[in-house]
Order: structure tokens, then sequence, then C-alpha cells
């Protein structure tokens, strides 16, 4: 690994100054330097690679931030599932790997090759729309349709590879990744999964008929969800992309042939995060 990538969380107080001192270190054991265009600006430096050519370039990608940051980060390496190693300077942090005073000895780990890849499924998606042209986006924790700021529950139509599932009347639905089932589907009661399983999560958002509870399928099929009430709603992609759907139109979600790879450690498991992030045993 000769050429690193460093993404950042915008506008975190200690940012500059862990950046700083990262970026030297690396220079310092002859690795070439690739900043991110948020990474560049706040170090002003005259650097004209950005996202696009780091994501291009990147044999290892190093994301300062929280999940959101590395969210980002998996999309934008999706087409050559670069590896990634995320340092926390977030909140909860389930998919960044170590914190700050751990950085410079887990990537001397990283250098000498001491680390496992943990390989996770992503999920793709296409929005036919009866007016205007199909959109399409990937995600690697979940896709939501969701009423967005209506006050009426909308109305779907649901079918896994053609076959007829559900009506669905509620706040919306959300269609996990293993990866995503510790995100907004555990908030509306789905399962944790562990993210080596090859399967989706399909989570009812306060569902009107309390009979509907979370699904899982395999990772072969696809999904679709099609809108049967007015209103329009909104499709959100990881929380950060957004995209609308009207009465007719259908979204098919199925597993994307990429995958987002992260850098592990042999002496930190799953279920550590787990029991440490959501606090397990603590009384």
């Amino acid at each position: 690994m000769t050429i690193i990538g460093i993404l950042t969380k915008p506008q975190f107080p200690e940012l500059e100054s862990v950046l700083q001192d990262l970026v030297q270190w690396l220079r310092e054991k002859n690795k070439k330097v690739v900043l991110g265009s948020s990474a560049a600006a706040l170090l002003n430096e005259e650097i004209s690679h950005g996202d696009q050519a780091l994501a291009s370039q990147a044999e290892l990608v190093i994301v300062l931030g929280g999940d959101g940051t590395m969210l980002n980060a998996a999309r934008l390496v999706e087409p050559r599932s670069t590896p990634i190693l995320g340092v926390n300077m977030g909140g909860l942090g389930f998919l960044t790997e170590v914190n700050v005073e751990e950085m410079f000895e887990s990537l001397e780990k990283v250098f000498a090759q001491q680390f496992q890849l943990d390989t996770r499924l992503r999920l793709e998606a296409r929005i036919a729309h009866l007016k205007g042209e199909d959109e399409q986006c990937t995600a690697l924790n979940d896709i939501v349709v969701s009423k967005g700021d209506i006050g009426r529950m909308i109305k779907t139509h649901i079918q896994i590879d053609k076959q007829f599932v559900t009506h669905l009347r509620g706040d919306g639905v959300i269609v996990a990744s293993p990866t995503g089932s510790t995100a907004y589907s555990m908030s509306s009661g789905g399962p944790i999964l562990d993210p080596s399983l090859e399967t989706l999560l399909l989570t009812p958002i306060s569902p009107h008929t309390l009979t509907h509870r979370p699904l899982l399928v395999p990772s072969h099929v696809s999904l679709e969800i099609t809108l049967t009430s007015d209103d329009e709603v909104r499709v959100l992609f990881d929380g950060q992309i957004a995209f609308t759907m009207n009465h007719g139109d259908s979204i098919i979600i199925s597993a994307s042939p990429h995958r987002t790879r992260l850098i592990r450690f042999p002496d930190r498991t799953y279920y550590d995060v787990l029991r440490n992030k959501l606090k397990w045993g603590n009384g």
C-alpha cells in the first residue's frame, strides 16, 4: 500500500491537527498521500486530486470521522472495493475500527499486513418512475422509503422476485444490509445481524397492522416496492442521498455485485463492538 487516500468529516474541532500529523507521518514513510476535497481544503494545500482521483488511485483509504463519513467513503470507492480504515472522530461509530489514540499503531499493523479484511454486502437500487427517467444509487447500510414530512400513512405494494408479499400501510419501509441492521432498522424493531451474512432485511416503519414484522430474505432475490398512495414520498440511501417517488413509481432493490472492505484487527470482534457500543452487560 503506497498510495494512501484520506477522507475527513468536515468541521470537526480537532480534525486539523490530527490530519496534519497523519499526513506528515505518512510522507515520512514514503507514502503518496491523496487528500479528499475537504481534507485538502482544510490543510490549504494546492492539491487538485479531489474525491474522484482518490477513488481511482488510493490503495488504502483512511477515514477520519464517524459512520456517516465511512458510508460516504464506501460509496466513493465502491467500484474498486478499496480497503477502508475508519478512525472514529464522530459519535457511536459502528463502522470505524480504531480511535485517534490508536491510529498510528494501527497503521503500522496495516503496513505490516497484520490485519483482516471484513467484506460487507452492499445494496443497489433502481427507481422506476412512471414519468421521467429511472434513477439509480447504492448503499452500505440501508435504503429507506418513508413518508417524509407528510402527516398521513403511505401505502406500498411489496414483491419478492415478482411474487406478491403484502400491502404495507405505515410510515414506510427499510431495506437494510446486515451492516445496516444496527442503524435505522434496529431503532424500528429489526434484529441485529452478523455482518458476514448474505441476506437482506425488510423492516416496516410503524406499520398500521401490528402483525407486520421484519423479514429476512436471501441476498440473491430482488425486492420491489411500489407506491400505491397518492402522496410524494422520500427515498434515502444511507441517510445521505435523497430521491422522490410518486404514485405508481417502484423501487427495485437487490444486493450489489460490489462489496465494501473494512480493515479489522484480530484482537477485536464484531461482538466486542456490539458490547461496547450498545453497553451490553453494564448493569
